[in-house]
């Protein structure tokens, strides 16, 4: 049976850093036969996070979200599908204020607030959350390792990935930030380590796309 899979772009740049980790893992679950869904968070119509409707926990709606906005066809592509690749350029310390939105909406549906049952997914799927950032990738751990833990709680056994150091843009010579960043040093790890965090993505979207 061929899978299916969710691609999701929580990040604002077609072509940058976190579009194309996701488009290698994409690339490694399309060569194990699995056919891929993307949507990029930031072209979306309106949407917002949770608004606590509580529709998720009505016993005739249970574990869907009801709030009807631009969320809502990621959300059931999620339910249908076999796997979810998602990836976040890092703000401010945390993922992007997307990511949260989806995020959100994705786990909330599924707590039930019961002691005997706390989760009512019932076809849990595999994740792959990959993060970028311009600063390294040991700063994360534990962001990450929460997000994992509720992800993997609620939604399906979570991988993460972080590409850290990374390049923000093309041509550091146009902008006064070269006395914070070297410039030289990150076009060479974009040269010498980023394709290396490709091969690694496109990896783990070949083992995602597999036939069990």
């Amino acid at each position: 049976m061929t899978k299916k899979i969710v691609a999701v772009n929580a990040g604002p740049r077609k072509g940058w850093n976190t579009d194309t980790l996701i488009d290698e893992a994409i690339r490694g679950a399309e060569s194990s036969g699995a056919v891929v869904e993307k949507y990029h968070l930031f072209r979306l119509e309106k949407y917002t996070g949770c608004i606590s409707c509580f529709g998720c926990k009505k016993e005739k709606s249970k574990g869907h979200c009801m709030c009807n906005d631009g969320l809502t066809p990621v959300l059931e592509a999620i339910r249908r599908s076999d796997g979810l690749i998602i990836g976040s350029p890092n703000y401010l310390g945390n993922l992007t204020a997307s990511f949260r939105a989806l995020y959100e909406r994705l786990v909330f549906q599924y707590l039930t607030y019961s002691n005997e049952a706390p989760c009512c997914n019932e076809r849990p799927i595999p994740i792959l959350l990959i993060m970028t950032s311009n600063a390294g990738e040991g700063n994360y751990s534990e962001l990450l390792k929460k997000y994992q833990q509720m992800m993997t709680r609620f939604v399906g056994p979570t991988e993460t990935f972080v590409s850290g150091d990374t390049q923000q843009i093309a041509d550091y010579s146009k902008t006064d930030w070269p006395w914070f960043f070297n410039a030289e040093a990150k076009y060479e790890r974009r040269k010498t380590v980023f394709p290396v965090h490709c091969r690694k993505v496109f990896e783990m979207g070949a083992a995602m796309g597999k036939n069990d």
